[in-house]
């Protein structure tokens, strides 16, 4: 499509941040510099609703993972295992429930939970992947313990354009890859909404730190348009809430698609929801080029990075909040860092028509 022209305690530990209008700071702003894997100590840390779960509710999660694994009828993507972490899941520690079910109801001011001290089995890990496409289809129990907390999310789904449809995917960096800007490279990569290119994006994006980045440098990247909404000018808002850009589809779809023309802010004009990704959203005119530009500086000086540890579930509101990571640099030696990711999508009829036979994959 061409462009047009315009004018135009004990138990579970939790801390919950304040209302996001009252909880409002504005940050140093950050530019590529403040990015580069030397530099991360610049961005100031997330200081998003977190909960840590005590060592013995990590084992309460391990061992429902654990029957989870020895439950798993075949492959971790069937109806069947999935419809069992369903009902297994409402045995999760009820205070992580309880995190879970305030968070699905309001993201707060980051749009971000981090959850910390997930069992991932890191004694029996192999080495970290190092394979293009690489995903999790046989379960284990990092895969049963990330999938059963983001399934009280929503729906567990999957994209059958990337990575084979599978509901559990390896974040890892890929030799050759290092500069692309996906889950495979280890440049810095720009912040997104997950999937912004596609009608049924996730609500939740779900990453577990299974073994952590041993160089320190790879920090998960996040900024919420709640905080960054009061340093855009109103002809900025007004431009981002109109119809006046595209978004293409990602490496990992393998490219070629392309959004219909859509604004970047929607829903309501004091709270909006974003829909962006500053590596593939393009403006159609000078004026959404300027506002995008306005748009990427308020996130620049919102964004809050954190080193996941390996235990550590980020769950990012996929609708309030882009993400994105500093750059590092691989050792391709088996210890390189390694998350899985799981999607969750609130509304299951929603996307029934893209769902094949009623699966968990969306066309």
């Amino acid at each position: 499509m061409s462009p047009r022209s315009r004018s135009g305690g004990r138990g579970l530990r939790a801390r919950t941040p304040a209302p996001y209008a009252l909880a409002l700071r504005t940050l140093p702003g950050s530019d590529e510099k403040a990015l580069t894997m030397t530099e991360t100590s610049s961005i100031p840390r997330l200081s998003a609703a977190a909960v840590v779960l005590t060592d013995a509710q990590r084992d309460q999660v391990g061992a429902l993972a654990a029957e989870l694994v020895d439950a798993a009828p075949g492959p971790l993507d069937s109806r069947a295992w999935l419809d069992t972490v369903r009902a297994a899941s409402a045995r999760l520690p009820h205070e992580l429930l309880a995190a879970l079910r305030d968070f699905r109801h309001d993201a707060g001011p980051d749009g971000v939970l981090l959850v910390r001290n997930l069992p991932v089995g890191a004694h029996a890990l192999p080495a970290t992947p190092t394979t293009a496409g690489s995903v999790e289809r046989a379960v284990t129990l990092p895969a049963a313990a990330v999938t059963a907390a983001m399934i009280q999310l929503g729906e567990v789904i999957a994209y059958r354009s990337e990575k084979t449809g599978a509901l559990v995917q390896n974040v890892v960096p890929v030799p050759g890859r290092e500069r692309q800007q996906s889950n495979a490279g280890s440049v810095r990569l720009q912040m997104h909404v997950e999937n912004a290119f596609h009608p049924n994006r996730p609500d939740y994006v779900g990453l577990l730190c299974v073994r952590e980045d041993p160089t320190g440098d790879a920090r998960l990247c996040t900024a919420s348009i709640r905080r960054a909404l009061p340093l855009l000018s109103e002809g900025a808002r007004r431009v981002l809430a109109e119809e006046r850009f595209l978004t293409e589809a990602p490496p990992s779809f393998g490219g070629g698609g392309v959004t219909p023309e859509h604004s970047v802010l929607t829903g309501a004009p004091e709270d909006p929801d974003v829909l962006v990704d500053f590596a593939a959203t393009h403006a159609l005119d000078d004026e959404g080029r300027v506002a995008l530009e306005e748009l990427r500086s308020a996130f620049d000086g919102t964004t809050h990075a954190l080193a996941l540890a390996a235990g550590d579930l980020a769950v990012v509101d996929n609708r309030l909040a882009v993400h994105g990571r500093t750059s590092f640099t691989p050792r391709y030696d088996g210890t390189d860092r390694w998350l899985h990711r799981v999607y969750a999508s609130l509304d299951n009829r929603r996307t029934r028509a893209g769902r094949r036979a009623g699966g968990s994959v969306l066309d």
